[in-house]
């Protein structure tokens, strides 16, 4: 069962409340100057990718607004000749640490590992292993809008599948909603 299929469409007016779907996740439009190989492919030397991360209660002056007040914001990430798109995104979420400049990372104190990624043309799918650690109820929809956002600007893909030790992300996430651990 393949349940999160998220589509890609540009924010409302400045990127306000409108740009997230119910789930609290936001979808963006690209804004690299050249649309992103899709999933699989090598990255350019010198190529970017964009990992998203949070400008916490932010209100969305930033990014798109979503979740608990913040703004989803992209942030360039270098990567070497040879590098997959996707997996060189996704990687730089699961870095260790909470925090990169100014922008937190709700993955930061997770332990995951990305294990594959697939592009069939419209949708990207994400495999990941390992044990997610949100930090609270704020951080379930920081999870699902930095890892999808990434993965739909990584391949160019319109709809994101990700799964976490086999199981859906918003599967997963509904086990966590159940039992919070908190608020960040």
């Amino acid at each position: 069962m393949e349940s999160q299929q998220r589509s890609a469409t540009p924010p409302g007016p400045a990127g306000g409340p409108d740009a997230a779907e119910s789930t609290g996740s936001p979808r963006l439009s690209s804004t690299n100057a050249e649309p992103p190989g899709p999933a699989g492919t090598a990255v350019a030397l010198g190529t970017t990718v964009t990992a998203y991360f949070v400008l916490l209660d932010d209100g969305g002056r930033h990014g798109v607004r979503f979740g608990c007040n913040d703004s989803l914001v992209g942030s360039p990430q270098g990567s070497a000749a040879g590098d997959e798109p996707l997996k060189t995104a996704i990687s730089a979420l699961l870095r260790p640490g909470q925090k990169a400049g100014n922008l937190y990372n709700a993955l930061g104190t997770s332990r995951l590992r990305f294990l594959s990624g697939s592009f069939d043309g419209t949708t990207v799918r994400v495999y990941l292993a390992g044990t997610l650690d949100p930090g609270g109820a704020c951080d379930l929809p920081r999870v699902e809008a930095q890892l999808t956002q990434t993965a739909l600007e990584a391949s160019g893909a319109i709809r994101a599948n990700i799964y976490l030790n086999g199981e859906l992300l918003d599967d997963y996430l509904d086990h966590a909603r159940v039992e919070p651990t908190g608020n960040r």
